[in-house]
C-alpha cells in the first residue's frame, strides 16, 4: 500500500485521524525489538500484536506524517501503550533505544570482557573475541592499524558504559576502544616519551601493574620495579605474566606453571611481553607514568595481599621465606 502525502493528511484529518494515532490505553511498558531492515509496515504489525498501537497503518501513517517513513531505525525499544503513535515513531526515527548498564573492571582481560557482555546480552561472545584479539586493525582507527600486535588487550577501557542490544561486534568494541583513545591523554603519551617507550609499551607496564597490585598506594611502587629491572636487564619474573600465558588464574603459581612456553612468560622471556595482559584502569596507567622513585628490585606478596619490597635478592630470599615458608 503507497502512502501519498494526500492520502495521509486526509486519513489524519478524517474523524478516524485521532482513533488511529492516539494511544491505545494506559497499560504497562512493553519491551520490542525491530529488527535490522525491518519495513514500516512490517514494524506496526509488530507493534500492534504487541498492542502499542491499535493497527499497522497508525505506525505508518505517523511516521509518514514526520516524514520519517525510511528512517525507523532498529533496536530494542521500551514503549508504553500511552504513548500515542506519532510519539512512538519519533522514537523508532531518533534510535532511542533501551540502554543496558555495563561496567567493566580494572585489570579484566579481553576474555573476562566478552564473558561480561555476553551475560548481558550485549554480544556474542565467539564474535566479540575474534573482532577484538584477530580484526582489531580492521576497526578503521589509524593509530589500531599502527599496533604491533593483532589483538587489542589493553584498550578496551574499564568503565561503566551505556549500551543497547543489536549493535554489532565492530560497535560495541569500537566504544571500548574510543573511551580509551580519550582517556589517554596527551600526558600519558608524553609522559611514554619521556621515557623511552611507545605507548604500546607503557600500556604494557601498566596492565602488568594492575594485575600485581593489590592495594592503590602500591601502584608506582610496583612500577618502580618493573623499569629498574628492565634498566638491568633483568627478568622481570612476573606471576601475573605467567598466569595469562596459561589463560586462567590460581591462587598459587606453581614451579610447573613457571615453565610454560610463551612469549608472554617473563619469567623465560627478557624484556616486556609482547604486548599487555590486562585492562588497565587510569590508576595503573599513572603508576605506569610516573612510578616512584625506589632502588626496589624484589618484592614478595603478603597474606594480606599486600607485599614485601626488597633492594638485594638476599633480603628478598629472607622476606620469601617470612612470608611463604
Amino acid at each position: 500500500m503507497a502512502l501519498t502525502a494526500g492520502v495521509v493528511l486526509g486519513v489524519a484529518a478524517g474523524g478516524v485521524g485521532w482513533w488511529l494515532l492516539g494511544p491505545v490505553d494506559g497499560g504497562e511498558e512493553r519491551v520490542v525489538v525491530i529488527a535490522r531492515g525491518a519495513s514500516a509496515w512490517a514494524i506496526g504489525r509488530q507493534l500492534a500484536e504487541a498492542g502499542l498501537v491499535r493497527t499497522p497503518a497508525s505506525l505508518v501513517v505517523a511516521a509518514a506524517l514526520q516524514r520519517r517513513l525510511s528512517a525507523l531505525q532498529e533496536g530494542e525499544y521500551v514503549l508504553r501503550p500511552s504513548q500515542s503513535a506519532l510519539e512512538i515513531a519519533d522514537r523508532l526515527a531518533r534510535g532511542a533505544t533501551r540502554l543496558h548498564r555495563v561496567t567493566i573492571p580494572e585489570g579484566y582481560t579481553v576474555r573476562q570482557i566478552a564473558d561480561v557482555l555476553a551475560g548481558a546480552g550485549l554480544v556474542d561472545r565467539a564474535r566479540f573475541l575474534d573482532v577484538a584479539l584477530r580484526r582489531g586493525r580492521t576497526l578503521g582507527r589509524p593509530w589500531l592499524a599502527a599496533l604491533p600486535t593483532e589483538s587489542l588487550e589493553g584498550y578496551l577501557f574499564p568503565d561503566t558504559y551505556y549500551l543497547p542490544r543489536g549493535l554489532s561486534e565492530e560497535a560495541v568494541v569500537g566504544h571500548l576502544v574510543d573511551r580509551f583513545e580519550a582517556a589517554v591523554d596527551a600526558s600519558v603519551r608524553a609522559a611514554a616519551a619521556a621515557r623511552g617507550l611507545s605507548l604500546h609499551e607503557l600500556i604494557t607496564v601498566a596492565s602488568m601493574v594492575e594485575r600485581e597490585a593489590q592495594v592503590p598506594e602500591e601502584r608506582p611502587v610496583i612500577a618502580a620495579v618493573i623499569y629498574n629491572r628492565l634498566a638491568r636487564g633483568m627478568r622481570l619474573e612476573i606471576d601475573a605474566t605467567v598466569l595469562y600465558a596459561l589463560g586462567q588464574h590460581k591462587a598459587v603459581v606453581t614451579l610447573t606453571d613457571l615453565a610454560v612456553e610463551s612469549p608472554y612468560n617473563t619469567y623465560r622471556r627478557q624484556g616486556l611481553p609482547p604486548g599487555p595482559i590486562a585492562s588497565p584502569g587510569l590508576a595503573a596507567l599513572e603508576a605506569a607514568a610516573h612510578p616512584a622513585a625506589v632502588p626496589y628490585l624484589y618484592y614478595v606478596r603478603r597474606p594480606d595481599g599486600r607485599h614485601h619490597f626488597s633492594r638485594t635478592l638476599a633480603e628478598h630470599l629472607d622476606a620469601v621465606r617470612r612470608y611463604r615458608p
